[in-house]
C-alpha cells in the first residue's frame, strides 16, 4: 500500500516510526472494529507481536475486547470449572 501525504506531514510521520501512516490507518480500522486484529497487523505490514507492541506504545493497550466477549469467556470458564468440580 502506498499512501502519499503533503510534505508538511513528513516530520510528524517520521517521528512516529517506519510506515506510520499504514500503521495508524490499520489501527484506526481495528479500533473502529471494521477489521480484525490479524487483518490490521497485516495491513500495517507487521507481525502479530509487533503490531500489539505498537498499539500499546501509541494507545496504551494492545487488544480491544468487547464486553460481550469477556462476559462470554467468563461464562465458558465458569461452566468448565463446574464440570471439573463434578469429577
Amino acid at each position: 500500500m502506498y499512501i502519499q501525504f503533503p510534505p508538511e506531514f513528513d516530520d510528524i510521520l517520521q517521528a512516529l516510526g517506519s510506515h506510520a501512516a499504514e500503521f495508524f490507518l490499520a489501527a484506526s480500522l481495528y479500533h473502529a472494529r471494521k477489521i480484525s486484529f490479524a487483518s490490521a497487523a497485516h495491513m500495517a505490514g507487521l507481525d502479530f507481536d509487533s503490531f500489539k507492541t505498537r498499539l500499546t506504545e501509541h494507545f496504551n493497550q494492545g487488544f480491544i475486547m468487547a464486553d460481550e466477549g469477556v462476559l462470554e469467556d467468563m461464562d465458558t470458564v465458569e461452566k468448565w470449572v463446574d464440570l471439573q468440580c463434578k469429577f
